[in-house]
């Protein structure tokens, strides 16, 4: 049943929403966490959770995140050309948050949330040992973000081709990846909103033949 255009809110972004709480995080979501793994061209190692994160193709697999200002993480790939996905869950939802301190380049964020950096198989970049899936990441495109007028914003998409993946042995039921079972975190809209994958709310739609 379509829902009659006086029952929508309407607005332009450019013009402001008119709401409490700009609401376009929580519409786009929840979304899938980019807990981002690197290190500079000395080996200094930086942690840090990205809310702008998705997959984009399957063969080659490629993975980006958006870095929402010059951030350490956006430095340090362009200089080793690499970066990790780690996998954020339920139970280290407290060690993510911990991460995303704003601290000096200097700090290890892997020190700083208590976690254990894990040598990688084909890249440089350590993984979060405790994390249950980690791909490893090598970097294909860096592209700044441009507004339809053209101007650039100080946004940069970081793509990366997946050339090594870890997954705990346990979330292999028969041979299948168990999603819930490794129960992901995803990022809600608000200052601090999150939500936990269940199974109880799994269903299935094939695709039409």
């Amino acid at each position: 049943m379509a829902v009659p255009n006086d029952d929508f809110h309407f607005y332009e972004p450019a013009k402001g929403h008119g709401l409490p709480h700009d609401p376009f995080n929580a519409m786009v979501g929840p979304r899938p966490i980019g807990w981002i793994s690197s290190q500079d061209g000395n080996g200094r190692l930086n942690l840090a959770p990205y809310s702008f994160f998705n997959a984009f193709n399957y063969t080659p697999p490629i993975v980006g995140f958006a870095s929402i200002g010059a951030k350490d993480s956006l430095h340090n790939i362009r200089q080793t050309r690499e970066f990790g996905w780690n996998l954020a869950t339920r139970p280290l939802a407290e060690q993510m948050n911990q991460s995303c301190a704003a601290v000096p380049p200097e700090v290890n964020e892997f020190e700083l949330a208590g976690l254990t950096p894990a040598a990688s198989r084909r890249i440089a970049v350590p993984r979060v040992a405790e994390s249950p899936v980690s791909f490893e990441c090598r970097l294909t495109q860096l592209l700044q973000l441009e507004g339809v007028d053209g101007v650039p914003v100080p946004t940069w998409l970081i793509l990366g081709e997946v050339v090594g993946v870890h997954i705990a042995r346990h979330l292999l039921k028969n041979g299948i990846y168990d999603t819930a079972a490794a129960q992901p975190i995803l990022r809600g809209g608000g200052p601090a909103d999150y939500f936990e994958i269940s199974p109880d709310n799994l269903f299935k739609m094939f695709r039409p033949r």
